[in-house]
């Protein structure tokens, strides 16, 4: 008797180990921690660490390469190239950046100042006056502003409000719009 009832509580026990699964410290959750990885490199750029922070923004990406969010991360990564002098790197970060989401207005200004750092806005403006993607026109009239065109700029901008008028951009163009007649036409920094 004494035989079975410990044969049923060791095979009860065993039951029991066997369905407890201890936690894995180390399961990566690619989206969570590339939002981690995003903050500590906008961190390192607070504290002037640059090389720390692109380190950052590239795990970021390569941990979640081709969502929405990731646009963000690829905007912080151009812009940190920007700041550090290299345009040429900037450039695929900020049209990954559009790709990913091209409803942000500032992605779209950051590419036309980063085309404009790598001499190429002549280029860009005439490739983009053949287009008919309404987001085109957006860089069309930032580049006219870029330009000092700023007249035919806000034209461009002021028609795509009217014919785009529920788009998500549009009211950040609006606003755009806003900021330039009333500070003078220059790209805000």
């Amino acid at each position: 008797m004494i035989k079975k009832i410990f044969a049923i509580f060791f095979i009860a026990v065993i039951i029991l180990c066997s369905a407890y699964k201890k936690p894995d410290k180390y399961v990566i959750r690619a989206e969570k921690d590339a939002f981690y990885h995003n903050n500590v490199g906008l961190n390192y750029l607070k504290d002037r660490i640059y090389y720390a922070a692109i380190q950052e923004f590239k795990i970021a990406i390569s941990l979640s390469p081709s969502t929405q969010a990731s646009a963000v991360f690829y905007n912080n990564l151009g812009e940190t190239y920007i700041f550090i002098g290299y345009p040429d790197l900037a450039r695929d970060c900020f049209e990954n950046a559009v790709k990913l989401y091209g409803l942000n207005l500032q992605y779209h200004i950051n590419l036309v100042k980063c085309y404009n750092l790598l001499g190429i806005t002549q280029t860009k403006i005439k490739e983009l006056q053949s287009s008919e993607d309404a987001l085109s026109r957006i860089q069309l009239g930032l580049f006219y502003i870029q330009t000092g065109n700023t007249k035919k700029g806000i034209n461009t901008l002021d028609e795509f409000c009217m014919e785009e008028p529920d788009l998500l951009i549009t009211p950040a163009v609006r606003q755009y719009l806003k900021e330039v007649t009333a500070g003078g036409g220059r790209l805000s920094e």
